[in-house]
């Protein structure tokens, strides 16, 4: 059985709504990367398959017949129908529902949105969580989760996935004897008391306090009389603690009182995406190029 239209070729339909917008075939060829005679012959072949004529060549360049402009309209709607086709049947071979954790202040928008564009008729949601909820994949609340490294919670088992690097930033009162610093290093925060949590790895603990640090000498602890992040801020417009934060985290700014200072010569912030390594979710290469600039 012939089903019509079943053997058009859709690359030479692309070929044809190209030179219809430039309305030149040199332009269209520079365009689509292929040389100017192959053009011609692509478009000659779709002619002749249509039997009719769909380009008049003019000394200003190439204008569509009357043939050609109904067809335009058309073949722009075949190449939607058949790339919608394609997503659709991406989206059919993988889980309809993609749930995606974030933590903190990080922004994860324009990935989500991107990522919905690639794969409309799937389910991709978000859950913002605490920064240490360290069930969130193993409970399978959450396909993947945007944080950053070390995770304060065992990480082992997961899969980690670079996204991006900020660099740290010391966090202290206007009124500090630091504020104002063009940069400073470990060494200047001499005797500065850090907060500490006790519930976090070690290895998280370390990184939060710059520890081992180069002389061998512990940083002094802050007093555990907090219960959020905001608490800890207090703490420092109290002038009791100082914080070690990525420059990316913007909730300091937010609060009166309270500036930044870049700290020299540390590593950087990494900002991953966790997944679980054993059952990997068909989506999250997908994730994970949405971060890519220029997409």
């Amino acid at each position: 059985m012939h089903i019509p239209g079943s053997d058009l070729d859709m690359r030479l339909v692309g070929y044809f709504t190209v030179v219809a917008e430039h309305a030149n075939f040199s332009r269209a060829a520079t365009a689509l990367h292929v040389a100017q005679p192959s053009l011609s012959r692509q478009i000659q072949r779709l002619e002749e398959h249509l039997g009719v004529r769909l380009f008049d060549r003019t000394p200003q360049g190439s204008r569509l017949t009357a043939a050609g402009r109904a067809f335009l309209p058309q073949a722009v709607a075949l190449l939607q129908a058949a790339h919608q086709a394609e997503l659709a049947a991406r989206d059919g071979a993988t889980p309809r529902e993609f749930t995606i954790g974030y933590v903190e202040d990080l922004v994860i928008t324009h990935a989500v949105r991107r990522l919905r564009h690639q794969h409309p008729t799937a389910r991709v949601r978000t859950r913002h969580l605490e920064w240490n909820d360290a069930h969130a994949l193993t409970d399978r609340r959450v396909d993947a989760l945007v944080a950053r490294a070390p995770l304060p919670f065992p990480a082992d088992r997961l899969r980690l996935t670079e996204l991006w690097t900020e660099p740290r930033v010391l966090v202290v009162s206007t009124d500090h004897r630091l504020a104002g610093m063009e940069s400073v290093t470990v060494e200047d925060l001499g005797e500065e008391a850090l907060p500490q949590c006790p519930s976090a790895v070690p290895e998280w603990s370390d990184f939060a306090r710059l520890e081992p640090r180069p002389d061998g000498v512990p940083a002094r602890s802050a007093p555990i009389d907090y219960e959020s992040f905001e608490d800890k801020l207090d703490l420092v417009a109290e002038e009791r603690t100082v914080l070690i934060l990525a420059a990316g985290d913007r909730r300091p700014q937010l609060r009166p009182g309270l500036t930044t200072v870049p700290i020299e010569g540390i590593d950087p912030v990494r900002v991953v995406l966790a997944t679980r390594p054993a059952e990997a979710h068909p989506l999250v290469d997908d994730f994970v190029d949405a971060w890519r600039p220029g997409l």
